[in-house]
């Protein structure tokens, strides 16, 4: 993850629970007929809530940052392809949107040609193009409009210096539009995953003669299920209704059961986990899509039947880790990093995060799921609580017969994650070891700025890292290909490394449109880098999220680990 989406988009993540099965609903335009709720199945019509504790800020397809489309965006803006959206495993496919397939390289992924389906319209009737499509991506290079991935700078031609429509009105050159179907994408070096990359908002279609640059966020043009209705104060309040025009027939994957979605921001999370447990009144139809539970309401509903029925759990490409700067001693030395990854007692580390329930242990800096090609390996096997004896042998090895004395940096915020309790048993299990951990606190500002700065990065701090989609690439190649390294910006190679063989797999890798084929080169490259002790993998986390009790047809993938909303049916 690049920037504060890191931070966005572990909000957004939680194996998924079986699906109630139905036919699928079909939109005004669509001939099919939907469910009526009859045996169970999902139903048309009603008002789902949504409630939040972060608000939907920036809702212009420019400036989200989302994976696979994101979930309250995907609703209003469809892209060029999309996540699959199905349970578990199944659900971290890339599948078509508005393209008919997923894209059609040529001989070495240099370019990528897409043709857009039949029937498609905004939510005022008009047919949606692919000149739209290329606006849309165009604008995402306008300053004002920042925020979003940053990937499309660094792949297209001429990405890099490209400042947007505002200013250049000629537009990109590595985006053509031979016809209102047609759109080829021309890249500087081979890119086999561009069909993850055309999931993200920046691929919407946007008709210009409908921007209004900065505002138009209020009021975005739908070519999704729904259509904004209302905007309030920065998407604290959102209010979606149904896009009339938009049609089944040309969308596989969103069922929109709803007639009406009103996103309710900028609440307390113990507020929101009370008010879905009670689920009085219009909180019965309710979800969020951001906030967990934490262990003593976990505790609470594991202990009611009818409770722990309606609480759904999933996984994201996420990892926990503790980050070593090697350019900072005693950390320079390997057998000190190896000593450390000894010595972690990661029960102690998983208890501080929330228990088992809420964290799995990690000794693979990718997640372990398929898509990203999680390769199991323990390189420094110490159990589950830590090997002591084997972190005094190797310190002794380094030099430090007696023990020594070093500083970890965390984040002041009680997150389970990066904050004081995570650090403490990091701390207490070291000690064990014979080495004394100093605590360094900073707020959550200045604690993301340490860690992304090359003038700044401490010695030893904690971390964590969220895929943009779920592959090895975009976990692997921002953490450990030397030629991301950035000196004046954020940098996200902690460790500041730089192997030629390795920033050449990456290359090679990259080339690959057989994305199993990519999977398993991903899960190698991750073992052998792992060998070198740049870092300790703590945990994955796992999300539970309650969900009202009037809410049926309950979707969660591996690509979010949320409920999906645009698959759920309200009593």
């Amino acid at each position: 993850m690049r920037r504060s989406a890191s931070l966005r988009r572990a909000t957004t993540a939680a194996l998924g629970l079986a699906v109630l099965t139905g036919a699928a609903a079909c939109g005004p335009e669509g001939n099919g007929k939907a469910q009526d709720g009859s045996g169970g199945g999902p139903r048309r019509g009603g008002t789902l809530t949504v409630l939040n504790s972060s608000p939907q800020s920036d809702f212009d397809p420019a400036r989200l940052y989302t994976s696979g489309g994101g979930n309250v965006p995907s609703l209003v803006f469809r892209t060029l392809t999309t996540r699959n959206r199905a349970n578990g495993p199944e659900g971290a496919k890339v599948v078509p949107d508005l393209a008919t397939d997923l894209g059609r390289p040529n001989a070495d992924a240099t370019e990528w040609t897409y043709t857009l389906k039949d029937g498609l319209k905004y939510e005022d009737g008009t047919p949606i193009t692919t000149a739209d499509v290329k606006y849309g991506i165009e604008r995402s290079f306008a300053a004002e409009l920042s925020g979003g991935a940053p990937y499309l700078r660094d792949w297209l031609v001429g990405g890099d210096t490209y400042q947007g429509p505002y200013k250049d009105k000629g537009g990109l050159d590595s985006i053509v539009t031979p016809d209102d179907k047609t759109i080829v994408f021309k890249l500087r070096k081979p890119e086999g995953e561009f069909p993850f990359l055309a999931t993200q908002t920046q691929f919407a279609p946007v008709p210009k003669a409908e921007d209004d640059g900065t505002k138009y966020e209020n009021h975005p043009v739908s070519s999704g299920p729904y259509r904004v209705v209302s905007n309030k104060n920065d998407g604290e309040e959102l209010v979606l209704e149904r896009n009339e025009h938009w049609s089944a027939k040309t969308d596989e994957e969103r069922k929109a059961y709803p007639d009406k979605i009103v996103v309710k921001s900028g609440l307390d999370s113990a507020v929101i986990n009370q008010r879905l447990s009670t689920s009085s009144g219009a909180d019965a139809a309710a979800v969020t899509t951001d906030t967990n539970l934490g262990p003593a309401e976990l505790a609470r509903a594991s202990s009611d039947k009818s409770l722990s029925a309606r609480v759904g759990t999933g996984h994201f490409g996420y990892t926990n880790y503790l980050a070593f700067n090697p350019k900072v001693k005693p950390f320079d030395n390997v057998k000190v990093r190896q000593a450390i990854s000894y010595a972690i007692n990661r029960k102690s580390v998983i208890n501080a995060a929330g228990g088992s329930a809420l964290a799995e242990p990690a000794t693979t800096f990718l997640p372990e799921q398929k898509a990203f090609g999680h390769t199991p390996y323990d390189h420094f096997p110490a159990g589950e609580n830590g090997n002591p004896a084997k972190a005094k042998e190797l310190l002794k090895e380094a030099g430090y017969p007696d023990g020594l004395t070093v500083t970890l940096t965390h984040n002041t915020e009680e997150n389970r994650e990066t904050g004081p309790a995570t650090a403490t048993a990091v701390q207490e299990a070291l000690k064990a070891a014979g080495i004394t951990v100093e605590l360094q606190g900073l707020e959550t500002n200045a604690y993301n700025e340490a860690r992304w700065t090359t003038s700044k990065t401490p010695g030893f701090f904690i971390s964590r890292w969220g895929a943009d989609w779920p592959s090895g690439g975009p976990f692997l190649a921002p953490i450990f290909d030397g030629r991301q390294i950035v000196t004046n910006g954020s940098n996200y190679n902690h460790a500041q490394f730089d192997d030629p063989a390795v920033n050449k797999e990456i290359d090679e890798i990259n080339k690959l449109t057989d994305l199993d084929e990519a999977a398993e080169r991903w899960g190698a490259l991750d073992s052998r880098i792992g060998e070198q002790a740049l870092d300790v993998p703590l945990f994955h986390p796992v999300y539970k999220r309650l969900y009202g009790k009037d809410v049926k047809n309950i979707v969660i993938s591996d690509w979010t680990g949320v409920l999906d909303i645009s698959q759920v049916a309200v009593k």
